[in-house]
């Protein structure tokens, strides 16, 4: 039961990453393999069950992903979503077409079979995510017919014989009513798996890799402090100790008091100073360089490129005390998919710079393994949360809010500058203090303040102003790639408009972001 582990094979479907975390919330190890792996590969990684994701091709087009039309007859549960779904029905000798009309959104979906393994007990008539143009006009002998919607007659259909399921609509993404119970059917019903894989397994299996893959070496880590850095500063320390360096880039566009607070945190005295801390305080240097920068890629871009410089001016400063084998990211999933880093039609909705690593001269330059050491990679946001609480991180560290790479620089918008900065960290310390008073649970999600463009006419006291409109966010979400806005209390909204505007100078406005995402990102930006 220690190997049970299901296969999600990428066919360029945005969801992929949220197929893997649902298959582990069932407690069953999952990962993500792209679809060219072979199919001797995928025997030998003796999957209890495969799933096919969705992806924005058709399948009848011949520059389209494919597979081995063997892959069907391994003997191994398969489920196909969505182009999955079609993709198994084109390879099995049914007909897919372009439909008639397309369906997009919440669908009214009706169960034809309620003894398949996959339905047994689901409601009859429910609400599912479909997202296509093609559809299945005739099933592959062998399988019969299990849902249908008013516009598509195959919404789902199985071969049991062969343990071949399929849907047309997305049981992984929450707008499907029952979408995490026919999941749930699927792997632990039809693939027999038993639900005995934890977080803690993954740490102590992780911690052992490293040990096994770093041996003596040595290796460099950029450490900003947040949750992910954090866990993977952690993990490295457990596996090799002192082996371990970490370089905290203060690039002056933290939170209030942070950079302070990371290194009471990491530096000699504190409870995890055991590793090797260095700071370096380059505040100056980025608000230099971000002088006259509005456009928010743009910022991203450079304050990537500048914490590659300052980080590989440390490396090489330090390399000459013994040299790295390694260098290590706290890289997460949703990093990695809105980076365009994963899978096949992947789209960049941002850049990330802590994916990719350094510039590969500098790599060779000081020998550096290409391939950074990302224990994390796999993993989504409160995931990494449990194998922090696994690894005896406090609470506190674990469930501190979640803040981007580029820091104040993208919550900034416009041009960003010492008074910019300073006029967003003092709002969003007042707000962050006021949720916390009021007992709101900012641990399910993101909550901060950002900074507008606009300026505005306003009083105060017997004067005209004309200062910055602060907006605040607030949304809840499990895993970062969807989000809505948090419901919070007038009463609270109001303490923090009121405190804001009183005691931070250079504000008169303050709004909230209603935004989900999508459409929006979490961000302002």
């Amino acid at each position: 039961m220690e190997n049970e582990r299901i296969i999600v094979l990428d066919f360029g479907g945005q969801y992929k990453q949220l197929i893997a975390r649902r298959v582990r919330e069932c407690n069953v190890y999952c990962e993500i393999q792209p679809h060219t792996i072979s199919l001797e590969k995928l025997r030998d990684m003796h999957p209890k069950g495969i799933i096919l994701t969705g992806g924005p091709n058709s399948v009848y087009e011949a520059s389209s992903p494919s597979c081995d039309k063997e892959l069907f007859s391994l003997g191994i549960p398969i489920l196909g979503i969505c182009y999955g779904s079609q993709l198994m029905a084109y390879k099995l000798g049914g007909e897919v077409k372009t439909a008639p009309v397309s369906e997009y959104g919440h669908t009214r979906t009706l169960v034809d079979d309620p003894a398949s393994l996959l339905f047994c007990d689901v409601k009859k008539d429910s609400t599912t995510w479909m997202s296509h143009t093609d559809y299945i006009a005739r099933v592959p002998e062998g399988f019969h017919v299990t849902a249908h919607t008013a516009e598509c007659p195959v919404a789902a259909m199985e071969d049991p014989v062969r343990r071949l399921y399929a849907t047309q609509f997305h049981p992984e993404v929450a707008h499907t009513e029952e979408g995490t119970k026919i999941l749930r059917h699927f792997v632990m019903d039809v693939c027999g798996c038993h639900g005995t894989w934890q977080m803690a397994s993954f740490a102590e299996t992780t911690i052992r890799e490293l040990r096994e893959k770093i041996g003596s070496d040595r290796v460099l880590l950029g450490l900003s402090g947040g949750v992910d850095s954090t866990v993977t500063a952690v993990l490295l320390s457990r596996a090799i100790g002192r082996q371990l360096y970490c370089v905290f880039v203060d690039h002056g566009l933290l939170r209030k008091n942070e950079g302070d607070e990371v290194e009471a945190v990491f530096g000699p005295n504190g409870k995890f100073g055991n590793l090797n801390f260095i700071r370096v305080n380059a505040g100056d240097e980025y608000f230099a360089m971000l002088k006259g920068v509005t456009e928010p890629e743009k910022k991203r871009k450079l304050i990537g490129e500048k914490f590659v410089e300052i980080f590989g001016e440390e490396a090489r400063r330090l390399a000459g005390t013994g040299g790295f084998r390694y260098m290590a990211q706290g890289t997460i999933y949703p990093d990695v998919v809105e980076s365009g880093g994963f899978g096949s039609g992947s789209a960049v909705i941002k850049s990330h710079h802590n994916v990719g690593g350094l510039p590969h001269d500098l790599v060779v330059e000081l020998g550096f393994d290409e391939n950074p050491i990302e224990p994390l990679r796999t993993l989504f946001k409160d995931e990494v949360r449990k194998v922090g609480l696994e690894l005896g991180i406090p609470r506190e560290l674990v469930y501190r809010q979640p803040f981007p790479g580029p820091g104040l620089g993208i919550r900034v918008v416009g041009e960003v500058t010492p008074e910019k900065v300073r006029i967003v960290q003092e709002a969003d310390a007042i707000y962050r203090e006021e949720l916390t008073k009021a007992g709101i649970d900012m641990g399910k999600g993101q909550f901060f303040a950002a900074l507008s463009n606009m300026r505005s006419v306003g009083v105060m006291g017997d004067f005209r102003t004309y200062d910055y409109a602060v907006v605040l966010r607030g949304v809840l979400t499990s895993d970062f790639m969807t989000a809505e806005a948090a419901e919070i209390p007038w009463s609270v909204l109001q303490t923090c408009m009121n405190r804001i505007i009183n005691e931070v100078k250079g504000v008169n406005r303050v709004m909230y972001d209603l935004t989900s995402k999508p459409p929006g990102t979490i961000e302002l930006e």
